[in-house]
């Protein structure tokens, strides 16, 4: 991946315990500044955008418009709480384990290897997951 645009933060930072909704965030903010990475622009609110919207109970141009408004990651959270649906702590647990867990030994195993094999430094047998995927291609360590 080319350094002329802004990578998002990683899929594993966290805000209340729940994976992936900082990114989201970031996405949204980098791609009204104009700054965010062209190989994200095609799936912007699909996939683990839309997977974490799904879970909150929000369409995600909703989010994404309270985002645009200015909203913290603390105070888009608190929006999608109070406009979406109220999860237990066994659910949240749930959904997070499958964001971390996507791509092991589940239905998109093959589509991980065949992503792997995309370039040379993505093609590792230490990388398990997509989370693993997604921190390898944009340059974190494992």
């Amino acid at each position: 991946m080319s350094d002329s645009s802004t990578i998002p933060r990683s899929p594993l930072d966290e805000i209340e315990g729940l994976l992936y909704f900082p990114r989201l965030c970031d996405k949204v903010r980098l791609m009204e500044a104009g700054s965010l990475h062209p190989d994200f622009h095609a799936n912007l609110g699909k996939a683990m955008d839309q997977w974490t919207c799904q879970f909150l109970g929000v369409q995600y141009d909703d989010l994404k418009a309270e985002i645009s408004k200015g909203a913290s990651d603390a105070e888009a959270l608190t929006w999608a709480h109070e406009n979406g649906i109220t999860r237990s702590d066994f659910e949240k647990d749930w959904f997070v384990s499958y964001l971390k867990n996507f791509g092991f030994r589940d239905h998109m195993s093959e589509r991980l290897e065949e992503r792997k094999k995309e370039a040379p430094h993505t093609d590792r047998s230490d990388i398990l997951t997509f989370f693993d995927y997604i921190e390898v291609d944009e340059g974190r360590e494992l």
